[in-house]
């Protein structure tokens, strides 16, 4: 008998050691091992971070697709926007968010009153991320951030979107509702989950924020996102403008370099008010000039000669968005284009 007992007691040994060294020679499962400390730190229950990490794996296509994104390289070569505004201000896009636009408009309108941003915008901004909810990802936004942040090539980015992906999971939000974007945006907005702990808001009074079912919240969150961002009422984002055949480019180029997004504000010229831009013989396309103090740069998207648009400090709020010019452009032209 004592010695079948001690034997069993060998075996027990055997797999309790067995069980740790396993998870040891699993880099991810280690990896994992470490955020949990961190995220229990920040608040996250063990039992909620323990379920969601339970037989979770590596997600490769994830990790090959974020290392083919662009690195931020800086270069004179630039392609047209032509093309992609056909592709993303198109009649289709147009008339969706004109449909959305009219039968919001009480909300929209409310929202505006409450914070500065139009209407507009909101709406080209949610055909622009998910073209109205009509794809909104379908990757398992835990599996991939924690993938993402496994590999390291933007650790501390991903590994604090993933913790904030278990807040909200520890928080009420259902881990079959995060889907969204392989690199961790999830709802209408796109929003990563930082950002909607931060400024998700509930647009139709039920006590919670949903950016995944509720156009109302998507408008309202939207609208909180461009507030934090300082998003000025009264003043365009920009607008079309012809620029005269003798106009001298180097008076007006830009000798700051942008420690963010630098081959986006690489376009851009230096700051001027409109009433210096207007001397210089700029000639606004289809509109009136806002006031002369405001202040615009000057950007040719599609080279010169071609039409160029004077970009006012909340054209920056829109790159804060998405650090493209291409989608700001587009974000504005969309905008303008379903008000009408």
């Amino acid at each position: 008998m004592w010695a079948i007992q001690s034997a069993r007691i060998a075996a027990l040994a055997i797999v309790a050691v067995a069980a740790p060294v396993a998870a040891q020679d699993d880099p991810f499962q280690s990896y994992l091992a470490g955020v949990r400390t961190r995220a229990i730190a920040e608040g996250v229950a063990a039992a909620t971070i323990d379920r969601e990490f339970a037989d979770l794996t590596l997600n490769p296509r994830v990790v090959e697709l974020d290392r083919g994104q662009p690195g931020n390289v800086l270069s004179t070569s630039f392609s047209p926007f032509a093309p992609y505004r056909a592709d993303h201000v198109d009649a289709a896009r147009i008339d969706r968010g004109r449909s959305v636009y009219q039968a919001q408009r009480s909300r929209l309108s409310a929202i505006e009153r409450e914070t500065g941003v139009p209407e507009s915008i909101m709406v080209a901004i949610w055909g622009h991320e998910t073209n109205y909810g009509a794809y909104t990802g379908n990757f398992d936004l835990v599996r991939s951030l924690a993938s993402l942040a496994f590999d390291g090539r933007r650790r501390p980015l991903f590994e604090g979107e993933l913790i904030a992906g278990l807040k909200m999971i520890d928080r009420g939000t259902p881990r079959s509702q995060l889907k969204g974007s392989w690199a961790g945006a999830t709802g209408n907005p796109q929003f990563l989950p930082s950002i909607y702990l931060r400024l998700a808001r509930d647009g139709d009074g039920d006590g919670r924020a949903d950016i995944w079912n509720s156009q109302p919240d998507t408008l309202a969150s939207i609208a909180n996102y461009f507030t934090d961002a300082g998003w000025r009422s009264g003043q365009p984002w920009g607008f079309a403008v012809s620029v005269p055949g003798g106009y001298n480019r180097t008076l007006a180029s830009n000798t700051l370099a942008s420690p963010r997004c630098p081959r986006v504000f690489q376009r851009h010229s230096g700051w001027r008010s409109m009433a210096e831009w207007r001397a210089l013989g700029m000639v606004p396309q289809g509109r009136a000039w806002p006031a002369d103090d405001v202040q615009a740069t000057l950007i040719e998207p599609d080279g010169e000669g071609a039409t160029a648009y004077l970009l006012t400090g909340n054209y920056r709020v829109i790159l804060d968005y998405n650090c493209s010019n291409f989608y700001a452009l587009s974000v504005g032209l969309l905008a303008d284009a379903v008000e009408r």
